[in-house]
Order: C-alpha cells, then structure tokens, then sequence
C-alpha cells in the first residue's frame, strides 16, 4: 500500500460523509444516485434521489413509468439528456435482462449514459470489482499530489490519470478507496482555498511543497459560450388555455415542453417577430411583454422573453407546428426548463412587474 493510499484511508476513518446510497449494494440506487450526481453537487441532488427512490422503488417501476412523469421528476436538475438516458436504460434492463442489472464493468460500461467513472463507481460500490474512480475531484487530488503537468483534458493526460488512480486503488476493498478520494476532494482538498494546513497528505504533496497547488490540476483547453435569444409567445385562448411544444431535436432541454418559440440572433421588438404572419388573419392582440429572463448553461447563455397575446378564438390550423392546447392551471404537470419555471413562479407571485409594455 503506498503511502498516498494508507494517508487517504487514515482521512477517511475520521471524515467520511454519510450518504443514502453509501448504505446499499442495490446496484439500482447505486446507479439512480450516480446518474443523479453527474454535473449535480450532492447537496441538491440528494433530495431528487430520494423522491426518485420512494417514486420508483425498482427499476421495473421506473421502466413502466411514461416519460414525462420522469422528466417531470427530475425537473430543475439540468442536464435533461440524463434524464433520458436514465429511462431508456431501466427499459433496456427491464426487458433485456430480465429486470436484473448488469455486474460485470464491461456491461455496466455498455448501459446508455454510463461512461468510464460512472462505471468504475457502480462496479466497486455495488460488486466490489477493482476499478478506479477518475472524476472532477479525483484528477485534482492526484494533479495536486503528484504535482502533474499534463493537461486533463488531453487523450494523454487522461490515460496517465487512469493509470495512476488504477495502480493506487485498493484492490481489495475498491469502494472505500474510491470513496475515499471522492470525499477528500470534495472537502479537504477543494478547488478554491483548500485546506493545506490541516491536510494529512501536506508532507508529501508535491504541490504544496513546490507552492504549485492553485496551478492544479491543469486544463489546456477553454469552453467556448455561445449566446442564445429565445421569444417565448404565452398564446391564451378565450377559455384559460395556452399552447404548448415539446422540444423533440438534439438540441438543448429536449423532451421537455416550452411555449412556442422564436429563436433571433438578439433579443428583438414584437414588431420584427411577424406576428401578423403567424397568426394570418387570426384577431389577437399583445398584452404584455415580459423582463428579460437569463439562464447560464454550460456551454451557452440563453436570453428570454416572454410575450403574452391574447387571442379571441382559439387558433385554427397553424402550418408546420405541432402545438398542444393546455389549460392554464394544469401547467404544473408538464416538465419545463428553469427558465420557464420561473417566469412562471414569478407570474404566481406577481413579481413580474417589470414590464416593457402592458396594454
């Protein structure tokens, strides 16, 4: 054992974190709470694997369950194509493999959404098999500890992080190693201001020593953001409802629904969105247009405003949309992006005051 290793299990004795799904081999809630994690910090994804958990007590239950209930459930979490994922590979398991979830790392790796370190997680947690963990806090302790160089978002930097986390892995108990590591990044040595002073492994981190440990790990590359201008049309008919869409391409947010939308190059007056075209000869008239909503995701800004027209009839056949009618008050069943959420929440509550016009 090396010394890396023995000083990481000795942290963890007095510093582990208690989790729901630190207390179960259930590969199932293993997996549920891994899918849950990704881009998710524990703090806000702990409560939707419990309503998950209690929602969908087997798998089976979470493959018989129609899509727009998960979607539902897992709303303000982000990242929806998880979601997706999620369901689809409960419906593979139902009914390829009889309901039992795979245990072998190379069927794990197999399921959709499933990649290198959800794999490892699920099988040392839930079968004990000798694969190492790589995630966000395992490549800064390592760039820390071993003082590396190497970019991680390179194909060599990847493959020297895997094959130095595989050769510190207790082979013979890999989950309490793997969450070890996790939680020892997550809270001694963090991205921001770690805790140096008090860290356990400080006498024979390289980083510490060499006064390098805000210089790692390092990352070669920049994400670059694009900026995205959505004109949401809040549509009423006379009778208290409002037109729906459900996002269907691969594209941001897909499956979930959205009022129809105008996507422009900026942020544009109502007068440039040819409403009179859409409409035809159809009799409407704008009532509000709503502030300027934001939402930062992350690979892109995305702007929005929400216009709000009345119509006098209900619409006739619009060419080339798919639109549901809804009424108002049973939006609460329908899975929206956080950004609709709260335009919503803030019409509830009226604190949509701030309007550009209100007629």
């Amino acid at each position: 054992m090396t010394i890396f290793t023995k000083n990481l299990l000795l942290w963890y004795k007095e510093n582990q974190r208690a989790h729901p799904w630190k207390e179960t081999k259930n590969p199932y809630h293993i997996w549920l709470s891994e899918i849950i994690l990704q881009q998710t910090r524990i703090e806000q994804g702990t409560p939707y694997f419990l309503r998950f958990k209690e929602k969908y007590p087997s798998i089976i239950d979470l493959a018989n369950a129609p899509e727009d209930e998960v979607m539902r459930l897992w709303e303000g979490l982000g990242y929806y194509s998880r979601a997706r994922n999620l369901h689809a590979t409960a419906k593979y398991v139902a009914l390829e493999c009889n309901g039992v979830f795979p245990n072998t790392h190379k069927n794990i790796l197999a399921l959709k959404g499933v990649g290198p370190y959800t794999a490892a997680a699920i099988a040392s947690f839930a079968y004990d098999l000798p694969h190492a963990v790589v995630d966000g806090n395992v490549y800064r302790v390592l760039g820390r500890y071993f003082n590396i160089s190497e970019p991680i978002d390179t194909t060599q930097g990847k493959k020297q992080f895997a094959q130095l986390a595989d050769q510190l892995l207790l082979q013979k108990d890999p989950a309490t190693y793997n969450q070890a590591i996790m939680d020892f990044g997550a809270t001694q040595c963090v991205p921001v201001n770690p805790a140096c002073e008090t860290c356990i492994m400080r006498s024979s981190c390289k980083a510490y020593q060499k006064g390098t440990v805000t210089m790692r790990p390092i990352k070669s590359k920049k994400t670059k953001q694009s900026q995205r201008f959505f004109h949401y049309l809040v549509i009423s008919t006379p009778d208290q409802k409002v037109y729906l869409n459900k996002r269907l391409k691969k594209d941001i947010w897909q499956n979930l629904y959205e009022f129809p939308m105008i996507e422009k190059e900026s942020l544009v007056a109502s007068e440039e969105l040819n409403l009179n075209t859409l409409f035809k000869d159809q009799a409407f008239w704008l009532r509000k247009v709503s502030s300027i909503f934001r939402q930062q995701l992350s690979h892109q800004k995305i702007h929005a405003q929400f216009l709000e027209i009345q119509l006098k009839d209900n619409l006739k056949q619009i060419e080339n949309h798919e639109w549901i009618e809804v009424p108002r008050n049973q939006l609460d069943k329908y899975a929206f992006p956080r950004i609709i959420n709260t335009y919503l929440e803030q019409c509830e509550t009226g604190q949509n005051r701030q309007l550009l016009m209100d007629f």
